[in-house]
């Protein structure tokens, strides 16, 4: 899978993970199997592991790679996928979420992912839903504009003002390119380019990212067996503090407490993979185990 997608903080998921053959693993963002992969070469126990993505050209490599194994593929967010999890009484030894948007996603222009590769504006990662990107740009108020930029962009108010404005009055927009040169024509010259807030803000807003989130963090503990271990690798601030929150919460009750957290500071790429896969410097890894 390498040709498709470098997973991040491999070694660091394996260190906090810990897999042992045959325990069961769930991952709930498998994308191209980059972890899963290195993951259940341990363990080898495919009939009771599962693969979650809501990506249909990751599903089509998934169920590709693996169609000789046994193993539970899941076309769908992964909130969904727990919550579906649950109701069959599935548990797990082993549970990996990496919030991230993948490579390919990126790297194809087609996804309206990235301003690097000019396409529609899209950023679906489930192409079945209906809410893209160019609603957003074309057809929301200049307030929600405001709002998304601030809260999801984590923009200055008088930015997030001035970016929606250029943005309200230079409709209709069509691809990420456009809309990024608009913004950078309109916008103060800065160290990193000035639509780059702008896209992480909409993209989260398309895809419900920090929602998902936040409703999946309290089902992992109910997904793990008794001394099962959770890795999470998130990739903003946003995501991180979220993550951060729940576990903090999760392990405040002494005897009575949900997680035990492996690591007190998130973990972070060292400086070879930072040289080898540059995606990977804004990664945060986060471990907990079930008592």
């Amino acid at each position: 899978m390498e040709e498709y997608h470098k997973p991040v903080l491999l070694s660091e998921v394996l260190s906090v993970l810990e897999p042992q053959p045959n325990e069961a693993y769930l991952d709930l963002t498998a994308g191209y199997a980059g972890h899963a992969s290195a993951i259940l070469d341990v363990t080898r126990n495919y009939k009771n592991s599962a693969l979650v993505d809501r990506d249909d050209y990751a599903v089509k490599i998934l169920k590709g790679k693996y169609k000789s194994e046994p193993i539970e593929i899941l076309h769908m967010d992964f909130y969904s996928a727990a919550l579906q999890l649950l109701q069959c009484g599935k548990t797990y030894d082993l549970i990996l979420a990496d919030f991230g948007v993948s490579s390919p996603q990126l790297d194809q222009g087609e996804r309206g992912f990235s301003f690097m590769n000019d396409g529609p504006l899209d950023m679906r990662m489930d192409r079945r839903q209906d809410l893209t990107a160019a609603e957003i740009i074309n057809h929301w108020s200049e307030r929600e504009l405001v709002e998304i930029f601030e809260k999801y962009g984590e923009m200055s108010p008088g930015f997030s003002q001035k970016v929606a404005r250029v943005i309200r009055l230079n409709r209709p927009f069509e691809t990420t390119g456009q809309l990024a040169d608009v913004i950078a024509k309109n916008t103060a010259k800065s160290r990193i380019h000035p639509a780059t807030r702008v896209f992480q803000a909409i993209r989260i807003v398309v895809n419900d990212e920090l929602g998902l989130i936040e409703k999946t963090l309290p089902l992992l503990p109910r997904l793990l067996k008794p001394g099962g271990r959770l890795a999470i690798i998130t990739f903003h601030s946003l995501e991180d503090r979220l993550v951060k929150d729940y576990f903090k919460k999760a392990s405040s009750l002494g005897e009575e407490s949900e997680l035990i957290i492996i690591n007190k500071k998130p973990i972070t790429a060292e400086k070879l993979e930072l040289v080898n896969n540059p995606r990977s410097r804004s990664a945060k890894l986060r471990g907990a185990y079930k008592r």
